[in-house]
């Protein structure tokens, strides 16, 4: 019998990032109410999927040649505040998980750890963090740093910004609100404690004032794909972000993830890993071969915006370079996102900068998923028993209400007809979900 699997959509901040894809309607006009988001959220509520995680940046893109063209082809800008599309996607629905991005340099512990909790309550014990260490000195100096700290001292700062909220979140202990109204005690004072936490880089009393987060604590999400940051990862996160090309690579990233769980003493187990891809459906394999070239031919023709958007994750200018030279001729390094230029280079061989960046992100993501929904199907469950895994992000640069369709209304029923996904929810709170199989 097929073993089910976890599905998730790596949603990228803002619903003007599709705008120039192919039926995305007025979003150009229309992006600053988030009535996209909402219908998606509750399109892959009813296709069952485990979360949404909501990506995020806080600066305006420079790294290729300064703006302009990062604001005249909306890449990653303009972005609001996820934990506010957070707080009106769990509104608008009653099981799924909403995740959204914060970043440990843009928040005091207390901040962070009153915000998610709060975000916890209202959604009824459904929201997780995506937790990241930032990248950017751009955005560094949005909050008056003078740019981002060393790749690997980030993670270091990170674990102690972990222990600092987890002490907070866990400043109140189970059934400390009581709500006794014939006594007349709402809250145990003796089950809520100061967190008194006190760190290298961070200080925080306690305890939280907001309450205790319905989950104990919330879902974590990371994306560590260095060395550094699976062992990070491995540590802290409920769910993993993996961004590995190929059905070997795939393993090896999970291998390693579980390796580093078990030596810190955690169940592997309870950490889900799941790839980032971008399916292409059609009605016959025709139309989706159809499809998978016009992707192909809109990445030809944006290859500009390509190198942008990869320079904005790894702060490397490639506006400065012919781009018909050949990558192995380049000293690329970054203090950015490491395993990005790792796999960039590694896909780049001898190839020119042009060609290299068509073959990294014309079809972006793990593996590829071409064909029917029941192909497509068939080449998830293929991956899944060839490199192991929990499961599939879905990630689409050209979201619209036609492509969640194709994804919930389309892929979803052929995965669950092949008992790959599920047709129900189990529980009521997003971390049992995540934890069933």
């Amino acid at each position: 019998m097929a073993k089910p699997f976890h599905l998730g959509w790596f949603l990228q901040g803002s619903s003007v990032q599709a705008w120039g894809e192919p039926f995305t309607g007025a979003i150009g006009r229309d992006w600053m109410v988030p009535d996209l988001f909402i219908d998606m959220a509750r399109a892959l509520e009813r296709a069952c999927f485990d979360y949404v995680l909501i990506e995020d940046s806080s600066y305006v893109g420079e790294s290729y040649g300064g703006r302009q063209l990062y604001l005249e082809s909306a890449l990653s800008v303009p972005r609001q505040d996820p934990s506010v599309i957070a707080s009106l996607m769990t509104a608008a629905t009653k099981r799924i998980g909403i995740v959204p991005t914060l970043s440990t340099f843009a928040y005091p512990p207390y901040l962070l750890a009153r915000l998610v909790a709060t975000l916890d309550q209202v959604s009824s014990g459904r929201i997780g963090w995506n937790m990241v260490t930032g990248s950017s000195d751009y955005a560094a100096m949005n909050y008056g740093m003078p740019g981002m700290p060393e790749h690997d001292l980030r993670y270091d700062m990170a674990d102690e910004y972990m222990d600092a909220v987890n002490a907070l979140w866990d400043s109140w202990e189970p059934g400390a609100i009581l709500a006794d109204t014939e006594r007349g005690i709402m809250v145990d004072h003796t089950k809520v404690k100061p967190a008194n936490f006190e760190g290298q880089w961070f200080k925080t009393r306690g305890p939280l004032n907001s309450g205790p987060c319905v989950q104990g604590r919330p879902v974590i999400a990371q994306a560590g794909g260095s060395t550094r940051g699976k062992r990070f990862a491995a540590l802290h996160a409920d769910t993993i972000v993996a961004s590995v090309k190929g059905i070997e690579g795939m393993r090896a990233y999970r291998d390693d993830v579980r390796q580093f769980a078990v030596a810190q003493g955690r169940n592997p187990d309870h950490i889900k890993v799941l790839f980032l891809v971008s399916p292409i459906i059609g009605e016959t394999m025709e139309e989706a071969d159809l499809r998978l070239k016009q992707r192909l031919a809109r990445s030809e023709a944006h290859v500009p915006q390509l190198l942008a958007h990869f320079g904005k994750t790894t702060n490397i200018d490639f506006s400065q370079y012919d781009l018909d030279t050949p990558v192995n001729q380049l000293d690329l390094k970054t203090n950015g996102h490491q395993q990005n230029l790792d796999d960039f280079k590694r896909i780049a061989g001898t190839r020119s900068i042009r060609q290299a960046m068509l073959a990294y992100r014309g079809n972006p993501g793990s593996m590829d998923l071409v064909g029917t929904p029941d192909a497509v199907a068939s080449q998830m469950q293929d991956a899944m028993e060839q490199a192991g895994g929990d499961g599939f992000l879905i990630m689409l640069n050209d979201v619209s209400r036609r492509t969640v369709a194709e994804i919930a209304d389309g892929l979803v029923p052929a995965l669950q007809a092949r008992g790959l996904a599920r047709r129900a929810y189990t529980y009521e709170h997003f971390r049992d979900n995540l934890r069933e199989y």
